[in-house]
């Protein structure tokens, strides 16, 4: 799960203690998460129900919340008594599982069947259950209505969907698609970024060998990606940033891989003025995963058990329910997916798409992918090599020779 900046003060606060107890007695329980994640309702509902407890959230930008988890762990204080782990630095923290609570010991092992069993397995270490999921980030895909009409292409979103049902279907669309002062994607990476992610193995083997270099699911979307790149059929802005925020407000590009936590910052960022000319439709290739995190427990915390009951419970299926109706915060849970109130919501933002239909039925065909321990030291060097094709620097295959070049070395 992506999230958008949070200030200055939220960062410094990652390093700052954990538990204790309030003045009033009762017990705080702090929970330290990257960006929003919706919790603030929930916790109010949390502390009614359980009067013995305060609870305080700390919110920090994906980085800093990371590398500051980091710190506090091998300085053994500082750590939040919760903390949000994404999917991506799951593999690495679990060599550090001797630092976290082993969930296991309050009885986390009897809810493994809560998730989809990927997503189970992702959060865990043999019999060492270090983190409880919450999201993930099922593949769709958004597009403008109104510039694929200007476009002369269909609108509907079967239809849409109809003319991609591979990458390079997609990439045949770009040749199509001309509207004076727009762009068919964002970037070139967040195509990438999404076909790299329906592959079950891109730079790593689970045997932790680098094989970015010779892996035709790593090649094969560099060179969709990259050709979209080189035609100048991106915007070229990078996601997250305010040139991004402005390219989506002023309507400067036709689509964009979304994964459900996306949705809520097209939203934000494109505005009101924009509300219905945006819709949702199915991925080319089929389902996919973007993100996702777990909530696990330092083991330096003084209330561990406590720490447990409340992760327990934010990530039980009532609340993930709630966090998608209210937030479009996709359950990583089959029962919560596929109960009919998640599948009947609509958003009229995106013309009244059937979001939660579209992520409960991409979710069902996730194939969840390997990160190796390394994978943010080489997953940089691609979307480093696909911009400078995207500034015209670099042809597709120099920009790649030098991605692999870097990948190898920084895993050496």
């Amino acid at each position: 799960m992506q999230r958008s900046l949070a200030g200055l003060m939220a960062v410094l606060a990652l390093l700052a203690g954990g538990c204790g107890a309030s003045g009033d007695g009762k017990t705080k329980i702090t929970v330290a998460t990257f960006g929003e994640f919706g919790y603030e309702e929930l916790f109010t509902e949390y502390e009614k129900a359980h009067p013995e407890v305060d609870v305080v959230g700390r919110v920090a930008d994906f980085d800093a919340h990371h590398k500051g988890l980091i710190t506090s762990l091998a300085s053994g204080n500082g750590a939040a008594d919760v903390v949000a782990i994404e999917e991506q630095y799951m593999p690495k923290f679990r060599q550090s599982k001797d630092k976290f609570a082993d969930l296991a010991q309050f009885g986390a092992k009897d809810l493994r069947d809560r998730w989809a069993p990927w997503k189970w397995e992702q959060g865990v270490d043999g019999d060492f259950v270090m983190g409880l999921g919450t999201d993930m980030g099922g593949l769709a895909m958004c597009y403008r209505r109104d510039l694929f009409e200007k476009a002369g292409l269909p609108t509907a979103r079967d239809e849409v969907a109809a003319l991609w049902p591979t990458w390079e279907a997609y990439a045949s669309v770009a040749d199509r698609f001309s509207v004076p002062g727009a762009k068919f994607t964002d970037s070139a990476g967040t195509v990438y970024t999404a076909i790299i992610n329906q592959a079950e193995e891109n730079y790593f083997a689970r045997d932790e060998r680098f094989i970015g270099d010779t892996n035709p699911n790593v090649r094969k979307a560099f060179d969709i990606a990259g050709s979209i790149g080189a035609k100048k059929q991106t915007a070229n802005v990078t996601t997250f940033t305010q040139p991004w925020n402005v390219a989506l407000a002023q309507g400067s590009f036709a689509t964009m891989t979304c994964p459900a936590w996306m949705l809520a910052l097209i939203k934000q960022a494109s505005g009101p003025a924009n509300s219905g000319k945006w819709d949702v439709t199915t991925v080319p290739g089929g389902g996919g995963n973007w993100g996702g995190s777990y909530l696990a427990v330092p083991a330096q915390g003084a209330h561990q058990r406590e720490a447990y009951q409340l992760a327990e419970w934010l990530t039980a299926p009532e609340q993930q329910k709630k966090l998608f109706l209210s937030k479009e915060i996709l359950p990583s849970q089959p029962a919560v997916y596929r109960d009919p109130a998640v599948t009947g919501h609509t958003d009229p933002y995106f013309g009244d798409a059937p979001v939660g239909k579209l992520f409960g039925a991409s979710s069902d065909d996730i194939r969840p992918n390997y990160r190796g321990l390394r994978d943010a030291d080489v997953r940089p060097k691609f979307g480093m090599a696909l911009g400078r094709i995207e500034d015209g620097k670099q042809t597709v295959d120099e920009a790649w020779r030098q991605a692999v070049d870097e990948a190898r070395a920084a895993v050496r």
